[in-house]
């Protein structure tokens, strides 16, 4: 079964070169984060994906968990890569130093967990989710919750869950029925949840659950959602594990993918009532959770990342080991690897390119998110925390939408053998497929960003990211060569398609939102893939550059000639999806129900 390595080469361009280290670590808070520090990091964490959490990527599939009186066994070895995972102190890179975290920039946590998901996307789901949990109660949290959890749960030793959806309620949150009676100094909650990512496991000590549900005066709808801390053990005053909740795992989901992570329906209350802890004040928890499912929608589409890397390292391997027909163009001559003919290679550089623009806003994103976090300057930190905002759907969508198109390509280019399951090809697809569903689909991103993001501001933080844009389009005009001569043609047409799209959707929103929202996805799709070519564009600059001074010619001529793949076969799609948005609105809604 092939393995992962990092592409830890890639990873250092985009941190350094891309998304800029350098400014990032001249914050008070971020000083420790060098460049060398970053990629000592960089190489241990990768030991541990491609030594540890790759090897069980497989068997985690073929076996999954086992449920028996509540209680989840996990497959073979997870436990063990968990305990490797925690002592090594994974767990808390990006966290806050007051409770036991590193507080390293979330650009270097970033690059991290791409390797966890990358190696072993069921495994990476825990501390994903765990992470989330943290945001939660480190934003909104009493001081006596954070005093009580987040140092367990930064490191490790218990992991967190998001309690959401129940039955009735997927995405309309609106309709949830969970109940939260209060009892002296905490809750008794009551009531189901299903699609409860590692809800529960044999990994921790304890597992969180942080829960959405009504109190009994609440309002109806949105706004009478309260958001609850419902440990699986109780802690006792001195910080010790007490007796057993009243929160148990009644079923596992049987899953097209990600089978070695337990997707638990939970049963709150059924019996004494569970105790539960409020955050932050009755009615406000469905702001609160959104800290958590930002959080986590960011981290969805940095598995869009890291399972297409995953699916490309091995069509990549195949490709240069299967032997098979010869050589186009060359008369007699022994049987070549399949490398050698033209349309292997051109899949392989459409997975490739899309990747490297992928990570790239990806990275940028968190880049953005450590500026936010660390700007003294009110108005430079509003501005980064905006770009946070604007980017966050896109890359959850268009990351997770590009993923199960790479993942795919990687079964085509196995042929015949990627449809079978023994290759572990056809995983990936399948893994892959989850991540435009949970934490919000493609078409809910979509409507975020087409109405938030886009509508509510009237296009102010697009605009600002378009000028940078145009910016970079200049900086290529003047650049010498030909490769950048052709990827200045196709980026300023796509800035231009990007351009007329946006203004139709600002033109058209408020009087007819149906029309704008009828053409969300192409528009997210749009948005993703120029804001892609953008960091390809600058990443052509500095190659270009550095090619010019005799650097590394080996990888930046492959920079070049990746990002000029990029314009001239993904960019160009962007006037085709303009289009679309621009004039596919009448006849997405034109159909009445009963001609479907």
């Amino acid at each position: 079964m092939m393995t992962y390595i990092a592409p830890i080469r890639d990873m250092q361009f985009v941190i350094n070169e891309l998304a800029d280290l350098s400014t990032i670590n001249t914050y008070p808070i971020y000083e420790d984060a060098t460049a060398e520090l970053v990629t000592s990091i960089l190489d241990e964490a990768n030991k541990l994906a491609s030594e540890v959490l790759a090897p069980l990527n497989y068997s985690g599939d073929i076996q999954g968990n086992t449920l028996k009186a509540g209680v989840i066994t996990t497959a073979t070895g997870f436990k063990e890569a968990y305990t490797q995972f925690v002592e090594s102190g994974w767990n808390g890179l990006h966290s806050n130093p007051d409770f036991g975290g590193q507080g390293l920039p979330a650009l270097v946590s970033t690059a991290v967990s791409e390797m966890w998901h990358a190696a072993n996307m069921s495994f990476g789901l825990c501390p994903m989710l765990t992470q989330g949990a943290i945001e939660a109660i480190a934003h909104h949290g009493s001081d006596a919750l954070k005093a009580v959890y987040l140092a367990k749960l930064i490191e490790g030793t218990w992991t967190g869950t998001m309690n959401l959806t129940e039955p009735q309620a997927g995405s309309d949150l609106s309709a949830v029925r969970a109940k939260a009676v209060p009892n002296g100094d905490h809750y008794l909650i009551s009531g189901q949840k299903i699609f409860i990512t590692w809800g529960e496991h044999d990994m921790a000590d304890n597992i969180i659950h942080l829960t959405l549900a009504r109190t009994p005066d609440a309002p109806e709808g949105v706004k009478g959602i309260s958001l609850f801390v419902v440990p699986k053990f109780l802690v006792k005053a001195d910080g010790s594990l007490g007796e057993r909740n009243d929160v148990y795992c009644t079923s596992i989901e049987h899953k097209l993918g990600i089978h070695a992570s337990p997707t638990a329906v939970m049963v709150f209350g059924d019996k004494a009532g569970a105790v539960g802890y409020l955050v932050g004040e009755e009615n406000r928890g469905l702001e609160y959770m959104f800290t958590m499912m930002n959080h986590a929608r960011l981290s969805v589409g940095l598995e869009g990342v890291a399972i297409a890397e995953r699916a490309y390292q091995q069509a990549l391997r195949y490709a240069k080991e299967r032997t098979q027909g010869r050589e186009m163009g060359v008369k007699g001559g022994e049987r070549v690897a399949i490398i050698k003919h033209p349309d292997v290679r051109r899949m392989l550089m459409s997975m490739k390119s899309q990747i490297e623009a992928m990570r790239a806003v990806a990275y940028v994103t968190a880049a953005y998110m450590d500026k936010a976090l660390a700007e003294s300057d009110t108005t430079k930190q509003q501005a980064a925390m905006a770009l946070v905002d604007l980017l966050t759907p896109i890359v959850k969508g268009w990351c997770t939408e590009a993923s199960i198109e790479i993942t795919s390509t990687g079964v085509q280019v196995h042929g015949g053998m990627g449809f079978i399951e023994e290759t572990g090809a056809a995983q990936h697809f399948r893994d892959a497929r989850i991540t435009t569903i949970y934490e919000g689909t493609t078409g809910i991103q979509a409507s975020d960003l087409v109405g938030r993001k886009i509508a509510r501001e009237n296009g102010a933080t697009a605009k600002v990211l378009l000028a940078e844009m145009s910016g970079v389009a200049t900086e290529l005009a003047n650049a010498v060569g030909d490769d950048c001569a052709a990827i200045h043609r196709a980026f300023t047409d796509s800035i231009h398609a990007l351009t007329e799209a946006t203004e139709w959707i600002l033109a058209n929103y408020a009087q007819n939102p149906k029309q704008p929202s009828a053409v969300a996805v192409p528009y997210l799709r749009l948005f993703g893939i120029v804001t892609g070519g953008w960091q390809m564009a600058k990443a052509a600059l500095i190659a270009q550059a550095q090619l010019q001074k005799g650097q590394d010619p080996h990888f930046y001529e492959a920079k070049l000639i990746t990002a000029r793949f990029y314009a001239e076969h993904v960019l160009m799609q962007a006037s085709g999806l303009a289009y679309s948005v621009m004039n596919g609105a009448v006849s997405t809604l034109a159909l009445q129900e009963e001609q479907f």
